[in-house]
């Protein structure tokens, strides 16, 4: 089983989770954000508007129902420790550990995400605006590049409650989110993304750290795919 990339503490692997999970070793933690089947797609995501910051993420389908329980089995065996958003709509324990995103939203977007723990903590508040294109942090001013994105800032904060945990694992990296966090914080981290194209972002964002994937979605991928080889290899 050969990674995507492989660099300074950082390795993606592309291809199906249930497939690469039960042959890595066992990780401290994993922190991801699996789907949840709420039906994020391309034509839902067109429809919010046309503005220049809404970026076009091409054709995608991968929303139209939640992570197995299958693939959810295997990412809590995967590691001691989880941190899963979206927990509650997944089968899960439960738990005391609950973490909360209060993104300060206004309008129809939700208010706030939640994320199942095992780990030995009260519950727990995290406020920091993602409300459509109003973005705090790292993210303000620049076009998302995942759907459902979240901020490094939102990562950052989680995995400051898991010192401990040098090996992070992520099965369901997107545009490599957590990876960036985890390798900000000098942790090990392994992520698994089944889309290539955001195999190609996510190794982008962690070479470079910048956003600008303005270019229709086919130049895009193609400059992405030759810049990730050239700037995240050993």
């Amino acid at each position: 089983m050969n990674p995507y990339c492989q660099h300074g503490g950082v390795t993606i692997y592309h291809g199906n989770c249930r497939e690469i999970l039960p042959a890595l070793p066992k990780a401290d933690l994993v922190l991801t954000d699996p789907p949840y089947g709420l039906g994020e797609n391309a034509r839902r995501v067109a429809s919010r508007g046309r503005s220049s910051a809404i970026t076009d993420y091409g054709d995608f389908d991968w929303d139209t129902e939640p992570a197995s329980a299958e693939e959810i089995a295997l990412t809590l065996r995967a590691a001691v420790l989880a941190i899963i958003w979206g927990g509650n709509y997944f089968g899960l324990q439960p738990s005391r550990g609950w973490l909360v995103w209060d993104k300060l939203n206004s309008g129809d977007f939700a208010d706030g995400e939640l994320a199942w723990t095992n780990l030995p903590t009260a519950v727990r508040i995290f406020r920091f605006r993602w409300n459509g294109m109003i973005r705090d942090g790292e993210a303000r001013g620049f076009p998302r590049v995942h759907p459902t994105q979240k901020p490094i800032e939102l990562m950052t904060w989680c995995l400051s409650f898991v010192p401990q945990a040098q090996v992070v694992l992520d099965p369901f990296a997107g545009s490599g989110t957590t990876l960036i966090a985890a390798k900000n914080l000098g942790r090990r981290v392994i992520g698994i993304e089944l889309n290539e194209r955001y195999c190609e972002i996510a190794a982008k964002r962690l070479s470079q750290e910048v956003f600008d994937f303005s270019p229709a979605p086919e130049i895009a991928a193609k400059r992405l795919s030759q810049e990730a080889l050239c700037l995240f290899s050993d």
